[in-house]
């Protein structure tokens, strides 16, 4: 069995994962990173393709006929035809729910970040302010207590529950918006726009469907608090970067932390480059180490899945 690995450097940091648990699969060909135009290439005789972002499209498939599955490092699989790949009969499996920790735990960051203003406190002191001031206790950045406030959570996933159910730890109060009424769910559910204008927090967990491309827009954004905060993790084709910019550039919100763009690696001309209080970070919330670790697992358990016959987390 013929295995191309696309984009390696996408999983592995400086080699801290290594291929062999899925070298035992086969003959494995490994590509650090693999532009569009050279993924047929790259791919040539295997039968089986991982990747992670590299487009697989009919083009692809059509020039390697000797593919009968493709296994993705990834939750989404907007990168592959999967209507070609259906009509070929080759399997298509993602990896879900790998993420969540690291993400919640990200998100959770970032909210810290602003109410805690930690970074402010230590740039100031090394800076000398606390030598210089008078007093024992130097507080000139506002800080803010989580409890009471209210966290707004876009998508009730796996990764939603685990922030919302984080949000009740530190005493928030949780509000939730989701595309299916969960079972027994103990918060509040109501449509986007209100949770916008309740929110204190507002954070996006939501899959990029033909519904949420654009959603983080001038009109919801113009439902928010002025001292509210957004953050997304999901997917940079929810937000419309000219519509945050302005609305952070203006004071309509206080803050934004992006773990996501639109285009990735990011545009130089994006306009949230330069917008204010926006916090830009490069589609680091699914990394951590174990993470990373725990990807690589599911998809060699997918391999072994299909290769007895019962493919699992297939998407088409």
């Amino acid at each position: 069995m013929k295995i191309a690995v696309l984009d390696w450097e996408t999983v592995s940091n400086g080699g801290d994962i290594t291929p062999d648990d899925i070298a035992k699969f086969g003959e494995v060909r490994i590509i650090p990173l693999s532009k569009a135009e050279e993924a047929a290439e790259n791919i040539g005789d295997s039968e089986i393709v991982l990747c992670n972002k590299v487009p697989i499209t009919r083009e692809v498939m059509d020039k390697c006929p000797n593919i009968r599955y493709i296994g993705l490092f990834a939750t989404g699989y907007n990168n592959v035809d999967i209507e070609c790949a259906t009509e070929k009969g080759i399997v298509v499996c993602n990896a879900g729910q790998y993420s969540t920790n690291a993400v919640a735990q990200q998100t959770f960051a970032y909210i810290l970040d602003y109410f805690s203003r930690i970074r402010d406190y230590d740039a100031a002191v090394k800076d000398g302010m606390w030598v210089r001031s008078p007093k024992f206790s130097c507080f000139p950045f506002p800080t803010g207590e989580l409890a009471g406030k209210t966290l707004s959570v876009v998508g009730f996933g796996s990764i939603g529950r685990t922030v919302a159910r984080l949000g009740e730890a530190f005493g928030m109060n949780i509000v939730v918006n989701t595309r299916t009424l969960p079972e027994n769910c103990p918060y509040e559910v109501t449509d986007v726009m209100t949770a916008a204008a309740k929110a204190d927090v507002l954070t996006f967990h939501c899959p990029l469907t033909p519904q949420t491309k654009g959603i983080v827009n001038r009109e919801l954004l113009g439902c928010m608090k002025n001292t509210a905060i957004l953050i997304n993790t999901s997917r940079g084709g929810a937000v419309c970067e000219t519509d945050l910019a302005e609305a952070l550039n203006s004071g309509k919100i206080a803050a934004a932390y992006l773990d996501v763009l639109e285009k990735e690696p990011m545009s130089a001309d994006t306009p949230l480059r330069t917008a204010k209080n926006c916090v830009i970070t490069p589609h680091t919330a699914w990394a951590a180490l174990e993470t990373r670790r725990r990807l690589v697992d599911i998809v060699c358990g997918n391999i072994s899945a299909w290769l007895n016959g019962a493919p699992v987390n297939k998407v088409n």
